[in-house]
């Protein structure tokens, strides 16, 4: 098992202010944003391409992959990569136009077929509200329409002001509601806010993050030793077996995930850093709750098998259950290093850093056939268990660009002033 330990910064000095780094970094960046350009479906929005890059025949519009591209590209754009901006307004022209629910306001998960009545779920609002705000900012003058419809839904129908968080999931009609409430979609919409929070110049979508990350951290997981709980009931309490039969869950995994603690860790951080940079309130157990989301999620999560890597859950005995290592919670590992190393200074987290980002570049970039492997086995091996092919440009890109930005304002916002 590997262990870092504090000490001084290692030799040559913090890798997050070398020029050299940040030059791998910005062409590591390059390199995915290549890759991915083959994902645009030729009917409408982005779908998911296969190992080799390729978007398979029977390939179909998805909505989370069509709002994660599109905002990823309009960071690009704002960045001043050519191609990018047709690529948004191509992401933008999907989300309001097959993809959204003409007849009952939403949007569905994918391209529906004929027939089919598919549910509204706040994870992809989330998604859609990211996109909209990015491709808002990046000039896309159509996203505007987008960006006011997708906050309509998310005010009349996922957002409870008396929860102080977000409600799951409807039928296509929203006249039934889902008894269930979800860690995964509140924390997703906490990275929504913020860029709202930034991107419209409103506060009230920052203290709607601070209100979801108030109740899931500093209530739940504090509680719980700084495991994340992810899964609750409509009135929010803790439902510790939900999915137990389904251990291997894209989403909504049983146990605890130590990729969402790194992932919430970097959220809470930039909170604090939003919430000051406004002259705002900023509690002190933002800090405190990020140290110990990312300690506990090292001491769980990393090598804790007899193989490096990060797994991707364990129960609440603490033990391994899902062994396959995904490439999104390395990903979030790393930035969220790099995010408490620019707040605290702590030469800790610039050796958890330099091991993540070691990780990733022996295991988990494919320089062969491009992007990242999605998925690794027990042993690192190229796996597919939970996910086959490489859909995801998201995480990855962004684990590229966060080490360079301030911790406020969110990335495009960021970007937009001039930060990189």
């Amino acid at each position: 098992m590997m262990e870092i330990t504090a000490g001084a910064t290692p030799p040559g000095g913090s890798w997050l202010q070398r020029g050299s780094h940040r030059d791998w970094l910005e062409a590591e960046g390059q390199r995915l944003l290549a890759f991915y350009r083959a994902s645009r479906h030729p009917e409408c929005g982005f779908a998911a391409l296969d190992d080799d890059g390729r978007l398979p025949d029977d390939a179909r519009p998805d909505t989370m992959i069509t709002a994660r591209m599109t905002h990823c590209y309009a960071l690009a754009t704002l960045r001043g990569v050519p191609g990018a901006a047709p690529l948004v307004a191509h992401g933008v022209a999907a989300l309001q136009g097959a993809l959204q629910d003409s007849e009952y306001d939403g949007w569905y998960s994918e391209l529906p077929r004929e027939g089919e009545a598919p549910s509204k779920q706040a994870y992809i609002h989330a998604f859609v509200a990211l996109a909209a705000a990015s491709a808002w900012q990046s000039g896309n003058a159509d996203a505007k329409g987008l960006l006011d419809d997708v906050l309509k839904v998310i005010e009349a129908r996922f957002w409870s002001e008396d929860e102080g968080g977000m409600r799951e999931g409807f039928s296509r009609d929203w006249s039934e509601g889902e008894a269930y409430r979800g860690g995964n979609s509140n924390m997703h919409s906490t990275e929504a806010f913020l860029q709202l929070a930034d991107v419209l110049d409103n506060p009230l979508w920052r203290q709607r993050a601070l209100s979801i990350a108030e109740k899931l951290i500093h209530r739940h997981a504090r509680a719980n030793d700084y495991r994340i709980v992810e899964h609750f009931d409509s009135d929010w309490h803790e439902w510790r077996d939900y999915n137990s039969d389904r251990p291997k869950d894209q989403f909504r995994p049983y146990g605890a995930t130590p990729g969402h603690a790194f992932e919430w860790a970097r959220l809470l951080v930039h909170l604090e850093a939003g919430l000051l940079r406004h002259g705002e309130s900023a509690p002190g157990w933002l800090l405190e709750d990020a140290r110990g989301l990312f300690q506990r999620a090292t001491e769980l999560g990393w090598c804790v098998d007899g193989e490096p890597g990060l797994l991707y859950t364990h129960d609440w005995d603490n033990n391994p259950l899902v062994h396959e290592r995904l490439h999104w919670p390395v990903a979030e590992a790393a930035s969220a290093a790099a995010a408490l190393h620019a707040r605290t200074g702590d030469s800790t987290h610039e050796r958890w850093y330099r091991c993540f980002w070691d990780y990733i570049e022996r295991f988990m970039i494919d320089r062969e056939r491009g992007s990242w492997w999605q998925e690794l086995d027990h042993h690192n091996r190229p796996s597919n268990q939970l996910w086959s092919g490489k859909p995801d440009l998201y995480h990855a890109f962004q684990a590229t660009l966060l080490p360079r930005l301030p911790l406020a304002p969110t990335m495009a916002r960021a970007i937009a002033e001039g930060a990189l």
